[in-house]
């Protein structure tokens, strides 16, 4: 059975992950399928699923999801685009605290794939949705 502690660390982990699929959801919804909205959704989509498998591994209960249809998207693109950036930088920062409380080898694992595509995959995209999407307010 799994510590309580890695049971939060995990349940913490899957909530960031829902919340930004429920908000890059909103996005799509508002907008249409721009990218790297409707790509990175996917990601999210997959990332909870790996939370959701080590929780069953461990005998841990996956809860409902509680972001479905509770987020609104901002007012502009331009305004996704930032907060997205901003929600992918507090997603690494979270992982950051969690990673080291981390024993379990396979939850650690995950847990480092799901922060390194953040980083290097999301982050950048988020980055540039937001400098192409400033380019057009200045045309």
């Amino acid at each position: 059975m799994a510590s309580i502690e890695l049971a939060k660390i995990l349940l913490d982990a899957l909530d960031d992950e829902r919340k930004a699929e429920a908000s890059y959801a909103a996005v799509i919804d508002k907008f249409g399928p721009v990218r790297p909205f409707s790509n990175i959704i996917e990601a999210e989509q997959r990332h909870a699923s790996a939370l959701e498998r080590q929780l069953r591994r461990l005998g841990l209960t996956v809860p409902p999801n509680p972001w479905t249809g509770k987020v609104s998207a901002p007012a502009t693109l331009k305004e996704a685009c930032e907060s997205a950036v901003e929600g992918e930088i507090e997603n690494i920062a979270l992982y950051d605290r969690l990673i080291p409380m981390i024993d379990d080898p396979a939850a650690r694992q995950v847990m480092e794939n799901l922060q390194a595509a953040s980083r290097e995959r999301h982050l950048p995209a988020f980055k540039r949705c937001l400098e192409r999407e400033q380019d057009r307010g200045r045309v």
